[in-house]
């Protein structure tokens, strides 16, 4: 789950790492009076799930009420790289020396976390990598002994952070860390990491991304989850239990069991064709969330085809059959679909799928012919 930035800081906050001050706000009013309360100039923010904010015009600097105002009524409303800004973050205004970057992420081939730091705060780290590698400093934690004091100033030094800020920032990153263990995220990024005039080390930014598995332990965490922001399909299957993940194609995918479903995203792209979502049923699905999953993948516009491969281990090819039945009943998808069965009752199904005949359904006996006949029907070919 990603978190806005004013949401991270606040978390950061329970650890002591040091932030501007700040007050959240809904409406232009609200983002007025918030400046007002902070003093001037203030800064006001855009606050959404995606980086680019500065660039597009998300943040600006008022330097009175009127200014404010200003910033406030052009930024709610704007839409920021598909984003549409619904609340904004009124922060004090800081006085920056210098620019740094840090983060920790969980690097999953190491099976450690990562801990970066760079000089080139502000920057897409991305894009630092690729120009100059050599200007990340970067280290691996060992999870059983945690990050040590000396591992910051290492990284600080090795980075080449102001030499009268090194201990300063190995704090900052011991914390951060301590936030990314406490908390169970898979990511904390501060970009930038400021230091001030005073040489004060601040998060100016936030960008966390906590793990939805451990979110029952953190009841505080989960409310800070606004399901009006989030897309609407991933919103509808977080609300059936199924594993759902948007993409970019136009072909929608259901299968169960999350290597199924990745194979099947492979075959498809092998043949030509590019997945419209990951959708993971998982074992034991009942024809209730079959019926579901038709409708989530089908609520977007984008999809041409379906294709649907089960492999009948504890879920029933004939639960998945009835299922398919009855979301024809109850809402017939527009959209050819494609249904492969094989194992536990896949006689069954086929045979119910068969006496159905519903409209715009293909039967395929192997993943690979199944493949080819769903990327065929998305193109406008016949099966």
């Amino acid at each position: 789950m990603d978190l806005l930035e004013y949401q991270g800081k606040q978390l950061f906050v329970r650890h002591e790492i040091p932030v501007p001050s700040g007050i959240p706000a809904r409406t232009v009013d609200e983002a007025v009076a918030a400046a007002e309360q902070i003093g001037f100039p203030a800064v006001i923010k855009a606050q959404v799930k995606i980086g680019g904010r500065g660039k597009a015009g998300g943040i600006k600097i008022a330097r009175d009420a009127a200014e404010a105002r200003e910033h406030a009524e052009a930024i709610l409303g704007m839409d920021i790289r598909g984003f549409t800004v619904h609340e904004l973050w009124i922060e004090e205004a800081s006085q920056i020396d210098a620019e740094y970057y840090a983060s920790i992420i969980f690097d999953r081939s190491a099976k450690a976390p990562l801990v970066m730091l760079s000089t080139k705060g502000g920057m897409d780290i991305e894009a630092v990598a690729e120009e100059d590698p050599d200007a990340i400093a970067t280290l691996h934690v060992d999870p059983l002994l945690g990050f040590q004091p000396y591992e910051g100033r290492r990284l600080a030094y090795g980075a080449g952070v102001d030499a009268d800020v090194v201990r300063p920032v190995g704090d900052f990153l011991a914390r951060l860390y301590d936030t990314f263990v406490s908390e169970e995220a898979m990511l904390v990024e501060v970009n930038p990491l400021i230091v001030t005039s005073d040489r004060d080390v601040k998060a100016l930014d936030a960008k966390v991304t906590l793990d939805d598995n451990a979110l029952f332990r953190h009841k505080e965490n989960a409310e800070l989850r606004d399901p009006s922001a989030e897309d609407p399909q991933e919103q509808m299957a977080h609300e059936a239990g199924l594993a759902y993940v948007k993409l970019d194609g136009d072909i929608g995918i259901f299968g169960n069991g999350a290597g199924l479903v990745m194979s099947t995203l492979d075959v498809v792209a092998q043949y030509g064709g590019e997945p419209a979502n990951f959708l993971d049923a998982g074992g034991g699905a009942k024809p209730e969330a079959i019926t579901k999953a038709v409708e989530i993948i089908c609520s977007n516009e984008k999809v041409k085809a379906v294709l649907f491969n089960i492999f009948g281990g504890i879920t029933r090819c004939d639960d998945v059959a009835n299922g398919l039945i009855e979301a024809f009943k109850t809402a017939p998808p527009s959209v050819p679909i494609v249904v492969r069965l094989d194992g536990t009752n896949d006689e069954a199904g086929r045979k119910l799928l068969a006496d159905a005949d519903l409209p715009g359904v293909h039967a395929a006996a192997t993943m690979n012919e199944a493949a080819e006949m769903v990327v065929a029907l998305a193109k406008g070919e016949s099966a």
